[in-house]
């Protein structure tokens, strides 16, 4: 399986052969260290848990210690677990390392991470409502949800609010997974993978990378 921990570096532009320009995110990805293998005979399933980013010294806690402890590690900051099926074929062991050279053949990628927060906001910039009409009397209500609940809107089930209303609130700061992005080259000397297209998360933030699962495009 080709799955990797890494961390957002940031955003660049590079050109191909004919002059072109393409947006690309690097991504330093690894090496991770191989912290357990699970197994349905000692955990009830099979699983792969990868650590990336070493935890400083004097703010190790002695559970994670003793985790890492039992492959001969340091702790790490960052740490991700993988279900693995019965086709599935994983030659890892507890304490290897995992680098970029596992996407050596690796046409497009998967990469998860945590959303930038921005905090609460209102429909407008949450969900995208065009808002009131700039004139014809409308006053102070611009940026205005509009009518919230009605009898009329769900005939027969109440005036209340319904469930799945789309309003104001807490926007961003939750885990997106964008997919199929083309990885273009890999750094193997620095662990850097370039990838077509932008990524979630802030740059430094923790990304998740495997092999894409839902390409269907033709291969150039």
């Amino acid at each position: 399986m080709s799955m990797l921990l890494g961390k957002k570096i940031g955003m660049t532009q590079v050109y191909d052969e004919e002059g072109r320009m393409t947006s690309v995110t690097v991504l330093q990805a690894g090496p991770c260290k191989v912290m357990q293998v699970k197994t349905p005979e000692t955990d009830g399933y099979s699983a792969l848990q990868l650590g990336y980013d070493d935890v400083k010294k004097s703010r190790v806690k002695k559970p994670a210690a003793g985790h890492a402890g039992k492959v001969e590690s340091t702790a790490k900051r960052f740490v991700c677990e993988w279900r693995l099926g019965e086709k599935d074929q994983v030659e890892l062991g507890p304490g290897d390392d995992v680098k970029v050279s596992i996407f050596q053949d690796v046409r497009y990628v998967d990469v998860a991470g945590t959303s930038k927060g921005k905090g609460y906001a209102g429909v407008m910039k949450r969900h995208g409502f065009g808002g009131f009409p700039g004139s014809h009397g409308t006053e102070r209500k611009h940026r205005a949800p509009g009518s919230i609940a009605s009898h009329a809107s769900d005939r027969g089930h109440g005036g209340n609010l319904k469930k799945g209303k789309r309003m104001s609130g807490r926007l961003g700061g939750v885990r997106v997974t964008s997919k199929n992005h083309r990885l273009l080259f890999i750094d193997e000397e620095n662990n850097l993978l370039v990838i077509k297209g932008s990524v979630p998360g802030p740059a430094g933030g923790y990304v998740e990378i495997r092999r894409s699962k839902t390409h269907r495009q033709k291969e150039k």
